[in-house]
């Protein structure tokens, strides 16, 4: 029998858990578009805030089903994603010579484009929405905070829906990249986007894939976390933007198991952490993961070796 400190770190150990899925849903975005294209989305945390938003105005507006929701907000995150690929990345791939692509100009004019696509969704939607926490309606976001009770430990049915999210998107994720001719394309263009152009790949419809399958997880993973939290704000992709981006550079920048697997250990570190340390205080863990691994792990802990951090 589990004594009350025992129960009260067990508990902290699932909802590190469910936090860490979360991150991990964000973290596949920022890899697979660094793995496509060498470059970091600086406005994927947006894409996560605007699948929370565009699953208030579906709840507002239509009061779906929860199937039809999510599919909804998938939508939203792929036209998101989209979008921003046009905007933000497309002007940049013009030039598609070996030098170009491997210039450190060409990086951060990307990363700069991201940044600044970034801002103006944020501050579009303080402008629309209000700068003001949202509140979901109490019918969908009570149906996240159901306890389960397993013997002393109590598990919110919101974690059971985030858990049972995660596998599905990161087994779909799975087939799609084994067992598609878009997943062929897409390892082809990220292990040689020359090459794959060379035999015939249609490099600019794969980034737009890329960016759709990785911005359709973000954007479902910013609706889960909206409705399990009972709360949305504009502001709210930084935190999770930032400790996903954490998740990729201890995972190796392009290792989509890597990446997933730090940001598990990452959101149950943050929650472990909170027990010794206030909530404030327990946010610099994913900094001080960061700077252990630029120190001790230059390619990252699963790093093929492709290239330092």
């Amino acid at each position: 029998m589990f004594d009350r400190f025992d129960i009260f770190f067990v508990q902290q150990l699932v909802n590190g858990f469910s936090v860490g899925l979360v991150y991990a849903l964000v973290a596949i975005g920022f890899t697979l578009i660094f793995g496509v294209l060498n470059v970091v989305n600086f406005a994927h945390g947006e894409v996560y805030m605007i699948g929370a938003y565009a699953g208030l105005l579906a709840i507002l507006f239509l009061a779906p089903p929860w199937v039809a929701l999510l599919l909804i907000v998938l939508a939203a995150g792929i036209a998101a994603g989209t979008g921003l690929e046009r905007a933000a990345f497309k002007p940049f791939r013009r030039f598609r010579d070996e030098a170009s692509l491997k210039s450190k100009a060409m990086r951060e004019s990307t990363l700069l484009s991201s940044l600044a696509v970034s801002i103006i969704v944020r501050e579009a939607t303080e402008k629309i929405f209000g700068a003001d926490m949202q509140p979901i309606p109490r019918a969908y976001a009570n149906a996240m905070q159901e306890p389960i009770l397993l013997g002393e430990l109590a598990v919110a049915s919101g974690q059971i829906v985030i858990l049972a999210a995660a596998i599905v998107m990161f087994a779909a994720l799975q087939l799609i990249l084994f067992r598609s001719r878009i997943g062929l394309s897409i390892r082809a263009v990220a292990a040689n986007p020359l090459g794959a152009q060379y035999v015939g790949v249609n490099v600019d419809r794969t980034v737009i894939a890329t960016f759709a399958i990785g911005s359709g997880m973000g954007a479902v993973a910013g609706l889960l976390i909206g409705l399990y939290q009972g709360t949305i704000f504009p502001a709210m992709g930084f935190a999770p933007g930032v400790k996903a981006f954490v998740a990729m550079v201890m995972g190796g920048l392009n290792s989509i198991p890597g990446a997933v697997i730090c940001a598990i250990v990452l959101g149950i570190s943050e929650a472990v952490a909170t027990e010794f340390f206030s909530q404030g205080w327990a946010d610099l863990v994913a900094y001080l993961f960061l700077v252990a691994t630029l120190v001790f792990f230059p390619t990252g802990l699963f790093g093929a070796g492709r290239e330092r951090v």
